[in-house]
């Protein structure tokens, strides 16, 4: 999943850019209104978390856009106001969801995989595929009954091909949905990222390469 982080407070939005990372999210931070608008031009995300009050662009005229857009962007708006009132405005405004300030860590992380689940078609909870099942939520992963080990990415790379249900994922489309926009599309970490996570899942291999194109289980 990817995620935009919009938030004009820098240390909140870097801890909980951090946070989702840690949670196998690729996320993308900014601090106002206006950087906001341009990477939502040039990146596709599953998911903005959106303080309301920023500067340069009001955070109610970028989900406005996100909204005239009609992109599948999911957005979840925060304000340091708990008022029913602004809660009502901002999902009036297009907001898929709002949470105030101050907020728990695990509710802002169950509400963005909530919203990230409603940008593709709805699957299961937990995803099964040649041996494997995979539980997002709970960040588990089972082949034959075996638990696995995972670091973050190789997790989100294999939630990846596990929701493609065996359509081919090129290595771009790994590094938009696994990885930040400050990562090198020219380096070899999809490629090492995908041996590493062979391994670790056993023989026999489920990850099948396909030349030219990319990856698919």
């Amino acid at each position: 999943m990817r995620v935009l982080v919009v938030e004009d407070e820098q240390l909140l939005a870097d801890a909980v850019a951090t946070g989702l990372r840690r949670e196998a999210m690729a996320v993308d931070v900014v601090y106002d209104g206006a950087a906001a608008l341009e990477r939502i031009g040039v990146n596709d995300y599953d998911v903005v978390v959106l303080d309301r009050d920023l500067p340069l662009v009001h955070g109610d005229d970028v989900c406005r856009k996100v909204v005239e857009l009609g992109m599948p962007t999911r957005v979840l708006m925060l304000t340091a106001s708990g008022d029913v009132s602004d809660r009502v405005e901002g999902l009036e405004i297009g907001a898929d969801d709002y949470l105030p300030k101050p907020f728990a860590f695990s509710e802002l992380t169950a509400r963005v995989r909530a919203l990230g689940r409603r940008t593709s078609v709805p699957l299961p909870p937990v995803l099964e595929r040649a041996g494997i099942k995979l539980d997002p939520n709970r960040r588990e992963v089972f082949r034959d009954g075996r638990e696995v080990q995972l670091a973050p990415k190789e997790f989100a790379v294999l939630e990846v091909l596990m929701r493609s249900e065996g359509a081919v994922v090129s290595a771009e489309q790994l590094l938009e949905k696994a990885w930040d926009e400050n990562t090198d599309p020219f380096t070899n970490v999809v490629r090492v990222t995908v041996m590493t996570l062979r391994r670790k899942l056993g023989e026999p291999p489920v990850i099948v390469t396909v030349p030219g194109s990319g990856y698919r289980i």
